[in-house]
């Protein structure tokens, strides 16, 4: 019976070390600057297009589906992250100018980025 007990001790234990591990990724959202980019080879591989609903990032995996909102407008649309960026302090994401005309802006936008999950 001890030995019992240990067991589901340690699945529970391991059940909520999984729980809070997992947290990160599905609760993750980050508030910020946006801005505008298209043209050229994307970190990777792909050609950026402009007609593209993609975005770069500087750390999400590539394949993440992210929602960006528009703080202002309250517009958002989904976005899949293939390129590293920005590179400007203060901006968060960079959005193609195809989801920066879904999202209601042309130059920079406050935004929220809510991770989706992979495609």
């Amino acid at each position: 019976m001890a030995g019992n007990s240990r067991t589901r001790k340690l699945v529970l234990a391991s059940a909520l070390v999984a729980s809070v591990v997992g947290l990160p990724m599905t609760a993750s959202a980050q508030s910020g600057i946006a801005s505008v980019y298209s043209g050229g080879r994307t970190a990777n591989g792909e050609r950026a297009a402009a007609s593209g609903l993609t975005a770069a990032h500087r750390s999400l995996p590539f394949g993440t589906m992210v929602r960006v909102t528009n703080q202002n407008s309250g517009r958002s649309v989904v976005v899949r992250i293939n390129d590293r960026g920005p590179f400007i302090r203060g901006r968060i994401i960079d959005v193609t100018p195809t989801a920066a005309h879904a999202l209601g802006f042309s130059g920079l936008a406050h935004v929220t980025v809510d991770v989706l999950g992979r495609s």
